[in-house]
């Protein structure tokens, strides 16, 4: 399969979430899954190293947007780049290519990488597919939401989403 990964720009190398991301990456990898991330830093770059050092192909899909505002260029552990102009095209990308996504924590960014998965699979833009979201964090954020707005949200609706508590949960749901 080919999985997205979304996730934060922030980790650093040596961070706990940093290495739950390579980890991510490595087991992907060891199992023979193609990994895309927005090819960056932080989470991307994690997942990216992990897979590439595990043997497998990683695509990095760029956009001019988050350079010309970040000055970043893509990472080393890239072995495909996708680049495209804007953002929207870049989530696009990500989204309309993955047979699956899990998402590690993130920001605002990551929030609306799940959230427009989530959306074009509710309304059958997208055919379904795992979308995964990993950690206690994203569980807590997601209760919450569906606590307060449940009458906004079919249970149909609620199920396209699965939870994880880590990444090699993530990976056995993605895989089921």
């Amino acid at each position: 399969m080919k999985v997205t990964v979304f996730g934060g720009a922030q980790p650093k190398e040596g961070s706990a979430a940093y290495e739950e991301a390579r980890e991510l990456g490595r087991l992907l990898a060891g199992r023979g899954h193609v990994v895309a991330t927005g090819g960056y830093m932080g989470t991307m770059e994690a997942v990216s190293r992990g897979a590439s050092e595990a043997g497998g192909h990683v695509v990095g899909v760029t956009c001019q947007d988050i350079e010309d505002w970040r000055g970043s260029k893509v990472n080393v552990w890239v072995k495909e780049e996708v680049k495209k102009q804007t953002l929207f095209d870049r989530l696009k990308v990500l989204i309309e290519t993955c047979d699956a996504a899990i998402a590690l924590p993130g920001g605002p960014g990551t929030l609306t990488e799940i959230s427009l998965m989530w959306n074009l699979m509710i309304v059958e833009s997208l055919p379904p597919r795992p979308l995964t979201l990993v950690g206690s964090g994203w569980r807590s954020t997601f209760d919450q939401f569906f606590k307060e707005f449940e009458s906004y949200m079919p249970l149909r609706q609620r199920e396209l989403l699965y939870f994880a508590k880590d990444v090699k949960t993530a990976v056995e749901i993605i895989t089921k």
